[in-house]
């Protein structure tokens, strides 16, 4: 948030200027002449005559001043005035200096889980590894063959474990539950109004995990498909593939439409399940 007035001084332990005692209670605070502002009196140690002074009470801060709460003589000694800065706030740390043992005070549920101070649990980590894929031109579809659908241009791929030149599939190695997608856009090559049946199937180890199965009562040009769900991966073997299969009223062909928007295919690791 933003300080209104001096922003506090962070861990900036000072000794500051001597000052030699007068006939006064307010004397100014410099640190090598320049003026220096504390906090609060709690924020300074002050040696009076021998005698650690209690803050509020014996003195107050006011600005860069000093205020004792009687004026003092020249007979007295300010021996030393320390400045700890503001000891509550540490600032902005430098990257990569936190561990996960200092992330909360109350304990750590396990490597990548710590508990927070409402005594909930929060999961670090990212959503990897994850990629997404899409089909850059159009791949025709045999009438009533489920066709592996060749997702052959990345988008992205954060630990290379698409497989976008020869079986078109995803192989994380790293172990959990994974958010998957992938949507279809098909036509009717003959573009007459044939496309009947749309099948989209998302496929795990060649078996179906999830699916969308569409049929037409009026015939259709073209139909978008999606298909999502989450599933557990073993982080070694495990794979997914999309499979398609369209059915027209007379026979033909179809294709799915090669374009990033309109054909694609992804999935991220979800993070504290």
């Amino acid at each position: 948030m933003a300080y209104l007035g001096r922003q506090p001084i962070i861990g900036n332990y000072q000794v500051l200027d001597a000052i030699t005692a007068s006939a006064t209670a307010t004397y100014a605070l410099t640190k090598n002449s320049v003026a220096v502002f504390p906090q609060t009196p709690a924020n300074c140690i002050v040696s009076l005559n021998g005698v650690i002074q209690a803050p509020f009470d014996s003195y107050t801060i006011s600005g860069s001043n000093i205020v004792f709460a009687s004026a003092l003589t020249g007979s007295d000694s300010i021996d030393f005035i320390t400045v700890l800065g503001d000891v509550l706030n540490v600032g902005t740390v430098s990257d990569g200096t936190i561990g996960l043992a200092k992330l909360s005070a109350t304990g750590t549920k396990d490597a990548t889980t710590f508990l927070r101070g409402d005594n909930t649990f929060q999961t670090i980590g990212t959503n990897t590894p994850a990629f997404e894929a899409h089909r850059s031109t159009d791949q025709t579809i045999t009438d009533l063959v489920a066709t592996k659908v060749q997702f052959a241009t990345e988008l992205f791929d954060t630990d290379s474990d698409y497989d976008n030149a020869t079986n078109y599939r995803f192989t994380p190695q790293v172990a959990g539950k994974y958010f998957v997608y992938s949507q279809l856009t098909m036509s009717d090559t003959a573009g007459t109004f044939k496309l009947s049946q749309v099948n989209l199937d998302l496929r795990k180890n060649g078996s179906t995990l999830r699916i969308n199965q569409m049929y037409f009562n009026a015939l259709a040009v073209h139909y978008t498909a999606s298909v999502y769900g989450s599933v557990d991966m073993n982080g070694s073997s495990d794979y997914l593939e999309i499979f398609v299969t369209t059915r027209h009223s007379t026979g033909g062909n179809s294709k799915v439409n090669g374009s990033s928007q309109a054909s694609f295919f992804g999935a991220y690791k979800l993070i504290g399940v």
